[in-house]
């Protein structure tokens, strides 16, 4: 090989040979002077994605991570279209539409009804706080009454998006924390904590930590109470991120959405359980006039005129077609096919786990998103911690370890989510590693703390 005077690769062998950065670093910190041929440049960058997990050994995050071809397709044909241009592509916006109006019915919405669509529930429950606060505000302004100290009610089992609503949008936080024996929330929690400057109180639906749900209903009769008794109309609002996909499948006669007086707006990720790659999310409302109308923007834009209410404006076609595409080719009846199939092998994990001896699985037997929460029963020589880094370091499988939030965090737990494309074989395998990495780790004493450092933490959304 011919080399330079800086000794590296001349450039008439990296235009023969091509990979000039097998010996070269590669650009990171400066704008690079020149480009690269277009096969060099996909070369580089599929060689530092070769570094990252395989996705179908994550069973840490709640995101989709596998599409049927044709989807594929579908959205491969429509990255270059701008979702928003909907003078130029109204059928892509008749497309959302559809997707709204399908979604409030399997909602169970009594009537015609509104929505979004949103990068995903992150956005959308920024937008469902921020219509809560407006329409607060119209009620107090209408009785006269101060409007200078908003709150909302929720959880410590909630995703840190709620937080963030509230210190973005200048509400108190009222945080129900959780026990180290209850990880989700009721209307005895809530309770304490409504008062007639409350904007509403939002309930989990599959929560990131154990799949399971706060008690929606209970909370939505709490609420109907304090509207009929005290005359304090606090409205509901699911966050179904990932279980607004799964419970009209698994527990359809479960009540938690629209049938509910209180439920004014429930949040979904078309990106989780709605089995779409991200970013794409719903929002939608019970009715029309749950979405405060000062939220609507009449936008003049390329010669049409349209209704917005996003916090995002120019982003991508296709994962609103993406969606589409799942519900046409789906149905109710896939959906149910689907989410049964996952369900069936998280209770074979489960089982396989308590056979062990070794853990306590969390709330076994209840309603629950399709994963596994488990603990160690008994005090050993390792943690979880130690069995998430053994796991990913030998087998490469990411089955997170972490705390839960107040006044629950001295409790660890760890989490396995069965998805899609989690087989019956993928399940038996994951079983035996689980096992193979506590015996590992028994015959050791723990993983060494400084093995530890890398270890994959938190709640994997």
């Amino acid at each position: 090989m011919r080399m330079t005077q800086d000794n590296q690769p001349s450039a008439a062998d990296v235009t023969m040979f091509g990979n000039q950065f097998l010996t070269m670093e590669v650009p990171s910190t400066e704008f690079p002077a020149a480009g690269m041929p277009a096969p060099e440049a996909m070369r580089l960058v599929g060689e530092d994605l070769a570094l990252e997990g395989l996705p179908s050994r994550n069973l840490a995050t709640f995101v989709t991570t596998w599409m049927e071809p044709e989807a594929r397709q579908i959205i491969a044909a429509n990255l270059h279209r701008n979702f928003i241009d909907h003078a130029e592509y109204p059928r892509t916006a008749e497309i959302e539409q559809r997707c709204i109006r399908m979604l409030a019915d399997l909602f169970h919405a009594p009537g015609p009804t509104t929505g979004a669509r949103t990068q995903g529930s992150s956005e959308a429950i920024m937008l469902a706080g921020l219509s809560l606060k407006w329409n607060w505000r119209k009620r107090r302004e209408a009785a006269a009454l101060s409007t200078a100290s908003p709150n909302l009610v929720f959880g410590g089992d909630v995703h840190v998006v709620w937080e963030k609503f509230c210190r973005y949008f200048d509400v108190e936080p009222r945080i129900v924390p959780l026990h180290p024996s209850k990880y989700t929330i009721g209307p005895e929690d809530v309770a304490p904590h409504v008062d007639e400057n409350t904007i509403g109180v939002a309930a989990v639906l599959g929560t990131t930590f154990t799949g399971h749900q706060d008690d929606v209903a209970g909370i939505n009769d709490l609420l109907v109470r304090l509207k009929t008794e005290r005359g304090i109309d606090v409205p509901l609002h699911v966050d179904g991120a990932s279980g607004a996909f799964v419970w009209p499948f698994l527990y359809p006669d479960t009540l938690w959405d629209f049938r509910l007086e209180q439920v004014r707006s429930i949040n979904a990720s078309g990106h989780k359980f709605g089995l779409v790659y991200p970013g794409i999310g719903w929002l939608i409302f019970r009715e029309q006039s749950d979405l405060a109308p000062e939220l609507v923007f009449e936008e003049n834009y390329l010669g049409k005129t349209d209704a917005t209410f996003t916090l995002n404006f120019s982003t991508g076609s296709a994962m609103v077609l993406a969606q589409y595409y799942n519900f046409v080719r789906y149905g109710r009846a896939g959906y149910r096919y689907i989410m049964q199939n996952m369900q069936t092998n998280a209770h074979v994990l489960a089982e396989k786990l308590e056979a062990m001896g070794r853990f306590e699985l969390i709330g076994r037997g209840e309603e629950q998103l399709p994963l596994v929460a488990f603990k160690l029963a008994a005090e050993e020589s390792y943690d979880e911690f130690d069995i998430a880094w053994q796991l990913s370091a030998e087998r490469g499988w990411m089955v997170p370890a972490y705390t839960l939030p107040p006044d629950a965090q001295d409790v660890t737990i760890m989490r396995a989510l069965v998805k899609q494309t989690l087989s019956r074989e993928h399940v038996d395998t994951l079983a035996r590693d689980i096992e193979e990495a506590c015996t590992t780790l028994e015959a050791k004493g723990g993983a060494h703390p400084e093995e530890r450092k890398k270890i994959v933490t938190g709640s994997g959304h």
